[in-house]
């Protein structure tokens, strides 16, 4: 797989009329609308505003719906709304406006209701600043709202994989009837690429939730709330969490890259393992053995395949780089299952770890 992409590689692809130069906010866009995503609730904040910009500008083309809510807390409701009458429905925002949005989320998941979240994470604990970081893993796979529910978690790297994955995201939502979400961050938001955007249509499935008027069949209630004192809302959640096993056993994406030989795993995710992939040239050009193993479904979690990596007799430790001080590396060690060291390198708060910083850790680790 190539590293780094030539100046005469661009050239040629923009040559043709499908490839475009596209910032990463934008391509998620056209990627939806590409997908038929027809509705789109959101509020302003930034890394992502061009998110709602440009939703705002092709929503009429296609006969859509863009809304600019009054807050977070009114968007994701409104996204509620729109995919219980079986509307493919998306909303954006970044960090502290997401965290706005957890109870809602919760309720579209409980309700099993299909939509797209685009989450494009800021340097924070709070508001934080603009820049861009990785500490909202836990919030995301773990469940930032409350009760036991999960969402899709999907992390893409470039832009043209922010594309493409936007585009799978609302099938993916609607054939497991729950919420996928998109996890970026300000350097994939704002970065722009040369991207093919996604053609052709993407599946439907038709549900029997779908509140489209009840004429000449029984009503349907899409509901989270159940009063009565008996076992209801266990037996839902039982039947959630049944689903969520569904789910994991087939939905499961990552990235090897110069793993057959390595001696240390460097893994990663989104952002951050772009610079790994360079650490990882730079390392072997230096006769360090060194591979990459990435993420791409955040949840779903890719267990087996650490557990696998972990088996192997030439591979000495993991070591897990982060824009944050330790979130994806607890699902390392759980996955590894302590049958090889797992390490961890990390900076937050908009501080992003250099090549130079990430390679000294390494000799560090290998002088122990």
């Amino acid at each position: 797989m190539k590293t780094k992409v030539a100046a005469s590689d661009i050239t040629a692809d923009l040559a043709s009329s499908q490839c475009k130069l596209m910032k990463g906010n934008i391509a998620m866009v056209e990627a939806a609308v590409a997908a038929e995503c027809r509705y789109f609730f959101g509020y302003p904040i930034t890394p992502q505003n061009e998110v709602p910009a440009r939703f705002a500008e092709l929503m009429p083309a296609v006969k859509g719906t863009f809304v600019q809510a009054e807050s977070e807390v009114a968007a994701i409701n409104m996204v509620y709304g729109a995919a219980a009458a079986g509307g493919r429905v998306m909303t954006s925002s970044s960090s502290p406006g997401i965290s706005l949005k957890q109870e809602g989320i919760s309720y579209i998941a409980a309700a099993e209701l299909p939509c797209v979240i685009a989450n494009m994470m800021r340097g924070g604990p709070g508001l934080g600043n603009i820049a861009a970081s990785q500490s909202d893993y836990f919030q995301s796979c773990k469940g930032g709202g409350h009760g036991d529910y999960r969402l899709i978690v999907l992390a893409p790297s470039t832009v043209q994989e922010l594309a493409d994955l936007t585009f799978s995201a609302f099938t993916l939502a609607e054939k497991w009837r729950n919420p996928v979400m998109l996890l970026g961050d300000a350097v994939l938001a704002q970065i722009t690429e040369p991207v093919v955007l996604p053609k052709g249509k993407t599946q439907h499935y038709k549900h029997d939730f779908i509140l489209d008027g009840c004429r000449g069949r029984k009503p349907r209630v899409v509901r989270t709330l159940w009063l009565k004192p008996d076992d209801a809302v266990e037996q839902h959640n039982i039947k959630l969490q049944q689903k969520y096993k569904k789910i994991a056993a087939e939905l499961n994406s990552w990235e090897e890259y110069c793993l057959d030989d390595a001696e240390v795993i460097l893994t990663a995710y989104g952002s951050m393992s772009r610079i790994i992939r360079r650490v990882v040239d730079a390392g072997r050009h230096q006769g360090l053995r060194l591979g990459m193993l990435r993420p791409v479904t955040l949840w779903p979690f890719c267990t087996s395949v650490y557990k696998n990596r972990a088996e192997k007799k030439q591979v000495k430790y993991f070591l897990t780089v982060e824009m944050s001080y330790g979130q994806l590396v607890e699902d390392v060690k759980l996955s590894v299952n302590g049958c090889k060291p797992v390490y961890f390198y990390g900076r937050s708060g908009g501080g992003i770890p250099a090549e130079e910083q990430i390679l000294a850790e390494i000799k560090r680790l290998n002088s122990l």
